[in-house]
């Protein structure tokens, strides 16, 4: 093939030819070449649009019309549009085109190894009588599924085409989707030269299928990357894509391809074709519509595919898929990706039911409310109850603002940024590492978040509250099938506002394990302490601590409540009212000043003291207070700190515990040191430690959505493996208060698994968290 023709087949391409035949084109010959089973087919390619648009002299044409054309005024865009798609239907295509994708058309129907071996006096013998084939016309532009760009889904796909001159008809359609208004409107916006975009034709063999589907080779709900997702239904695949049937849901595990569950959606109708390749809704009986779609050996043929895709590509891939006469074929793979789709106008995105933006989902459940945009804490007071607050990132200063808020939405972050942690004890549905949410929405659009699966669409979509609604019905009922059952491994839950107490104290936990005093600083106290000091205020920074502490511990008595000292980072304490005189600049704060390193130093040590005064304060009226130590580094450091705390009146005993952190690798490398001080054990703070572990900035939105960010990753469960064997070995527990077992039901059984003594999670999963403890128990005993 002459990489400058009219024509290119799937055989003579790879996945580096985007810029002659689309990403889409690109990615079908990729798996064609790699011996899957991908529908034989051809493009048109970007360069023939190209010379059709320029020979015929309608380019100039096209581009005069778009000049100064005001996208924002919406009749006006549309009217430009259609007169642009009527302009390229219209325009004859040069005899030189049409006469080659008539024949590439034709010679469909033969078989690959015979186009190469024979003649073509030959192949004119072979293909006379055979009827022509069915094909599917599709659209590929040349910036499509890009990273920089996504214009999947913005031009035109026909199916079911059949003859010469539909083909021919629907190829030029597919030029005109160039210039919906849709199309038009996003390259505005995103600053694409319309001169510089152009766009391929891929005509494939359709399948006609008796069941189709997409298949994920990550989970899209909970991002598990150890499951394949396959969803599936009878009839052409469109219904499935489109989202318009409930379709058959299957997870099977990527290591061993085993069937994990299954969910039987009632499918009423389904697309097939005609005879005349028309395509309508077929009316399903009620056994075949409950019938599950797909059999056993195809369920494991379609893993199978995927996984093979998957390690083809290097990256978890969303797959679309189609199965006619029990043989499988894939017809489209594209990488997963939580990029920005803004594709249109508001009104679009509400018609289609899209999202305006995509996330991290970080805190489950359905907000919808108004708009409001924070650029900095100056602002928190222009958010009222029932807002959804969009900000570039929360900080412990927010929680106030936060707490008003019907959802969350942020452009950074990660699902263990301050915004998720908060969001989530909160029970308020939030959305983080969207990229550039304060950017898109604007103050007052009505928004409805989806915190489960990290979407933001625009317009009020009770369509996706149902769906959550529908999915805390499922959670209720196995809660319910679990809920008196007694487990081995003990539930603690985390906790940091005080005043949420009241509303989870009946939750069937046996401890608070992780009480957080950074947000009785910012809320109750919101001066820093070292200035307090100086004004003459330290009795009120202990009181006022105390009381917080108090609160929680007196609601669940006689149940230990485990309070970590604080944890702010430099960054924050600057924040803090007079924190600037006392906090130094750090370039990554995060790995900087923080935990025990600060305690210990003569510049801080008289603060920290009045933390150990405001606990044993609290402690004259509630006995049931420990502490934690957090952000431990050296064996060193803790001594002196336990040393400080002793003169402070906290002595260890059966009656008072001391804990440690462990989320600095140092002690999961020689976790036996730590154990041997006088210490009762450990808590495993899953969150620093897959940061430290991995090199990963926990709040970073960029790696975050790539999935680097992983506590499931093996060489932070080895981390963590070691922690738990280290400790337990001189008689001390271990627990872990981190955010992995509140977002990862497998990171739950692990633990379970590798027996650590504790688990403690986020409010609104101790229920779950229970049953599922107690679920894998009742199979490991």
């Amino acid at each position: 093939m002459e990489k400058g023709g009219f024509i290119a087949w799937f055989r003579d391409l790879s996945n580096k030819d985007v810029e002659i035949v689309g990403g889409k084109g690109a990615s079908l010959a990729e798996m064609y070449n790699i011996r899957l089973p991908v529908p034989a087919g051809f493009a048109v390619t970007a360069q023939t649009y190209k010379y059709f648009v320029e020979t015929t002299g309608i380019q100039s044409q096209i581009l005069s019309m778009l000049d100064g054309l005001d996208v924002e005024d919406t009749q006006k865009l549309q009217d430009v549009a259609n007169e642009i798609q009527e302009l390229i239907c219209k325009t004859p295509m040069p005899d030189s085109i049409k006469r080659e994708i008539v024949e590439s058309y034709d010679n469909l129907n033969v078989n690959t190894s015979l186009y190469n071996s024979i003649s073509k006096d030959a192949l004119s013998i072979i293909k006379t009588g055979r009827d022509l084939p069915f094909v599917a016309v599709r659209s590929s532009a040349t910036a499509e599924d890009l990273p920089e760009a996504s214009f999947a889904g913005q031009q035109a796909t026909f199916v079911n085409v059949k003859g010469n001159e539909r083909v021919v008809v629907a190829v030029q359609k597919c030029w005109a989707s160039l210039y919906t208004a849709r199309a038009i409107y996003y390259r505005v916006q995103n600053n694409f030269d319309h001169s510089k975009v152009f766009i391929a034709v891929i005509v494939q063999k359709m399948v006609d299928s008796e069941k189709a589907g997409v298949m994920f080779t990550a989970n899209p709900v909970n991002s598990n990357k150890e499951e394949i997702v396959i969803d599936a239904a009878f009839g052409l695949g469109d219904a499935v894509v489109a989202g318009e049937i409930t379709a058959d849901n299957y997870v099977v595990a990527k290591d061993d391809f085993t069937l994990k569950s299954k969910r039987l959606g009632r499918q009423e109708w389904m697309y097939a074709r005609d005879e005349r390749g028309q395509t309508y809704k077929k009316t399903l009986s009620e056994i075949k519509g409950n019938k599950q779609k797909l059999e056993d050996e195809e369920i494991d043929g379609l893993a199978r595919y995927a996984a093979q895709i998957e390690n083809h590509y290097k990256k978890p891939m969303d797959i679309e898929w189609a199965i006619e006469g029990h043989k499988i074929y894939i017809v489209q793979a594209r990488p997963i990706t939580t990029l920005e789709k803004t594709e249109g106008t508001h009104e679009e995105v509400e018609t289609s039911d899209k999202p305006a933006l995509e996330g991290l989902g970080a805190s489950p459940g359905v907000g919808i409310g108004c708009v409001k945009i924070v650029h900095d804490m100056n602002e928190l007071d222009l958010v009222n109850d029932g807002d959804v607050l969009v900000t570039k990132m929360t900080d412990p200063d927010y929680v106030v603002a936060m707490k008003k808020a019907r959802a969350i939405v942020t452009d950074e972050g990660s699902l263990t940024s301050h915004a998720a942690i908060v969001s989530r004890e909160l029970g308020i549905p939030c959305v983080v590492g969207t990229m550039k949410a304060t950017s898109v929405l604007k103050d007052g659009d009505k928004v409805t978040v989806d915190g489960t699966n990290g979407d933001v669409y625009l317009g009020e979509m009770e369509c996706i509250r149902e769906e959550e609604e529908k999915l805390a019905e499922e959670t209720e009922e196995f809660v319910e099938e679990y809920k008196d059952v007694k487990t081995k491994t003990h539930l603690y839950m985390n906790l940091g506002e005080p005043e949420m107490i009241d509303k989870y104290k009946d939750l069937p936990f046996e401890a608070i394990g992780l009480m957080r005093v950074e947000f009785i600083v910012t809320s109750y106290v919101r001066k820093h302490p070292l200035a307090m000091m100086n004004d003459g205020e330290g009795p009120e920074f202990i009181n006022k601590m105390a009381e917080g502490i108090g609160k929680v511990a007196e609601a669940i008595y006689p149940r230990p409540v485990i309070v970590r000292f604080s944890d702010f980072k430099t960054n924050e304490y600057r924040n803090l009212e007079g924190g600037a005189e006392f906090e130094p600049e750090e370039e990554n704060p995060m790995i900087g000043w923080r935990g025990v390193s600060r305690y210990v130093s003569n510049s801080y040590k008289k603060a920290f003291r009045l933390e150990c005064q405001a606990i044993r304060k609290v402690r004259e009226q509630n006995n049931n207070v420990y502490v934690m130590l957090p952000f431990v580094r050296n064996v060193k450091e803790v001594g002196d700190c336990l040393t400080i705390m002793r003169e402070e009146g906290l002595v260890r005993s059966s009656e008072f515990k001391i804990y440690l952190m462990a989320e600095v690798p140092s002690v999961a490398i020689i976790p036996e040191d730590f154990a041997k001080l006088d210490i009762d054990g450990a808590s495993i703070g899953s969150n620093d430690l897959t940061q430290l572990v991995l090199g990963v900035d926990r709040d970073s939105s960029i790696l975050g959505t790539m999935g680097y960010f992983d506590e499931r990753n093996d060489a932070v469960k080895k981390a963590i493996v070691q922690i738990i064997e280290g400790f337990q070995k001189h008689g001390k527990s271990v627990s872990i208060c981190g955010q992995a077992p509140s977002v990862y039901p497998e990171i739950a059984e692990f633990l379970v698994k590798k027996g650590i003594d504790a688990i403690s999670v986020n409010p609104d999963v101790v229920e779950k968290t229970h049953s599922i403890i107690a679920k894998i128990e009742e199979e490991k005993f």
